[in-house]
């Protein structure tokens, strides 16, 4: 049981906020029910006397607490619902299917909650998910040296202007461009401390951020700029392999990551990167020692913004650099999940 009254001021604030930067970081049990919270748990807030604040449900779960039924904080925060993983299973089926009423109501399952739990998952609704998985098998077949005509009746469009604009307005590209331009694949990853996006293309992984990472549609933007590319959902072989790494890390089964990679970046940014993953599992280094192993020891400033600008979370370790006093410093996943990632590093077998 945490018993630093900071940290249980800090995190019975988080609670009141329902903070999802702290998923994983704790959990409260509530003294009066008996009942164990994740803290992004929808229900009424209890008093702050009335909580209990612990590092691991294990923990919480020995106290005599019982798992809640609404939050179920034994479970993944980013769980799919039922209806959810029903729909992205029937789009992944038949991805060139256009959907009608008449589709949802054989699932059982009502257009408008199609729509806010997609947008509430993905960060778009159900018809914007399933347009960008038909957009993107048409890519494909267009790359593949298909026809336009052919790529588009595979995807299930019968107008050919219906095809190019809605080409266009998801892909930023009209579909006699599309061979010249790069297609990337995304995926959300479900992880002990909240979702992840995961951006690859062929030959290897370029992006894995925390979704509520500030600026990651900026990022992405930049991303896709750089490389002339379009972003289509789906889960490559590659996305596949950093997703069941990512479950080994957070179990404490893995201290290093075998998935192909692609850096993005500067020769010096890369040189940064490179070094971030020579810091071994369980030590820290601070941002000034980190530029004199680089043989630029004034360049403290500019390690760290080379470090800041790491768009492969976990992967290159950048949460492993502090400060020179042993403050935390800066994480754009947050300070709360930097100090748990930390922590969680100490304490896995080498």
């Amino acid at each position: 049981m945490i018993t630093n009254q900071r940290d249980i001021d800090k995190y019975y604030d988080m609670l009141v906020e329902k903070n999802s930067n702290y998923e994983g970081v704790f959990f409260v049990g509530v003294k009066t029910t008996g009942i164990l919270c994740r803290p992004t748990c929808p229900a009424k807030k209890p008093l702050k006397e009335n909580c209990e604040f612990f590092s691991t449900a294990k923990e919480a779960l020995l106290a005599s607490y019982r798992p809640c039924k609404r939050c179920e904080p034994l479970s993944n925060p980013t769980k799919l619902s039922p209806a959810v993983k029903l729909l992205v299973d029937a789009i992944e089926k038949n991805p060139e299917k256009k959907w009608t009423d008449k589709d949802f109501d054989e699932l059982s399952i009502s257009a408008n909650t199609a729509r806010r739990q997609f947008k509430k998952q993905f960060g778009m609704t159900f018809i914007e998910y399933a347009r960008s998985r038909r957009l993107g098998l048409a890519f494909k077949h267009i790359r593949g040296g298909n026809s336009i005509i052919n790529a588009q009746i595979e995807s299930g469009y019968e107008s050919g202007n219906g095809f190019r604009d809605a080409f266009s307005k998801t892909m930023g590209e009209v579909p006699h461009k599309s061979k010249d331009i790069t297609i990337l694949y995304s995926a959300w990853l479900e992880t002990k401390l909240g979702s992840m996006l995961a951006i690859s293309d062929d030959d290897g992984l370029l992006l894995l951020e925390f979704v509520d990472r500030k600026g990651l549609e900026t990022e992405i933007k930049k991303l896709r700029m750089r490389l002339n590319a379009a972003i289509t959902p789906e889960k490559t072989i590659i996305i596949q392999q950093i997703e069941a790494e990512l479950a080994q890390y957070f179990n404490g089964e893995l201290i290093d990551f075998k998935t192909p990679i692609r850096y993005i970046g500067s020769d010096f940014q890369q040189s940064v990167w490179n070094e971030l993953r020579r810091i071994p599992v369980g030590e820290t280094i601070s941002y000034k020692s980190l530029a004199e192993k680089l043989g630029r020891p004034t360049a403290s400033r500019a390690v760290a913004r080379a470090n800041g600008a790491n768009q492969l979370s976990l992967i290159v370790p950048c949460h492993r650099v502090i400060n020179t006093n042993g403050a935390l410093g800066g994480y754009g996943g947050g300070l709360a999940r930097k100090e748990w990632l930390i922590k969680h590093e100490k304490m896995v077998p080498k």
